[in-house]
């Protein structure tokens, strides 16, 4: 019962941390630490994967906190007073997912009862959601797997929106594309994975094309003013 009771205590202390880095901007301390938030809350959610949470329900916890910090940032970017740069946000998020994939591969080894219900890639430990044959396995809970799928697809969008909208009016060439599609391949992946990994390869090079277009109607090439003269 004890441990039960610390282990409650710790985990609403790690949540109340993170909310510190969370609303850091309301201390009005002018300083740049808000955007650890981003790496903080790996702490809380990681604690609960040690005590034998749901390890997909981790993930939902984690892409939950992520969110936040990015609804965050980007009501920051479009503020008129000291504006938050994308480039920042972006910054800190990926540093967040690297040291959580490194967190992947060290936790579970030293932690045996961490590999439960995840499969290793490589060095690393990932929720184990599909057989073989790319049925849901038994333990996954449908509610659960939905909300984990969600929250992953607005992460991704709460991230390729900003970056659209910043590259909107742009003088971007043609070549260039074929860099920003690649920086979105891996998560568009992802999100093929978690949604219909049958079709991954499909639905990547489907969403990669989209992209495409998107891309051609919001940029310039900044020719048009040449071809008028």
């Amino acid at each position: 019962m004890a441990e039960i009771i610390n282990s409650i205590i710790i985990t609403g202390t790690l949540f109340v941390i993170f909310g510190i880095f969370l609303f850091f901007d309301l201390f009005k301390r002018n300083e740049r630490y808000g955007y650890l938030a981003y790496i903080v809350a790996l702490v809380p959610v990681n604690f609960l994967w040690f005590l034998q949470f749901d390890v997909l329900g981790v993930y939902v916890i984690l892409f939950i906190l992520w969110n936040l910090c990015l609804l965050r940032d980007l009501f920051g970017v479009v503020r008129k007073n000291d504006p938050k740069e994308i480039n920042d946000i972006l910054l800190y998020l990926v540093l967040g997912v690297i040291i959580q994939i490194i967190i992947t591969a060290i936790l579970p080894v030293s932690i045996i009862t961490m590999q439960t219900n995840t499969i290793p890639y490589g060095f690393f430990y990932f929720p184990d959601i599909y057989t073989a044959a790319y049925g849901i396995e038994l333990w996954v809970n449908d509610g659960i797997l939905l909300i984990f799928r969600i929250t992953a697809s607005v992460l991704i969008g709460l991230v390729i929106v900003p970056m659209l909208v910043d590259l909107r009016d742009e003088e971007v060439p043609l070549p260039v594309f074929v860099i920003i599609i690649g920086l979105f391949i891996l998560p568009f992946l992802y999100l093929s994975y978690i949604w219909l990994p049958k079709a991954m390869g499909v639905l990547t090079f489907l969403m990669s094309v989209l992209l495409f277009i998107v891309l051609l109607i919001i940029t310039r090439s900044g020719k048009e003013v040449k071809k008028k003269k």
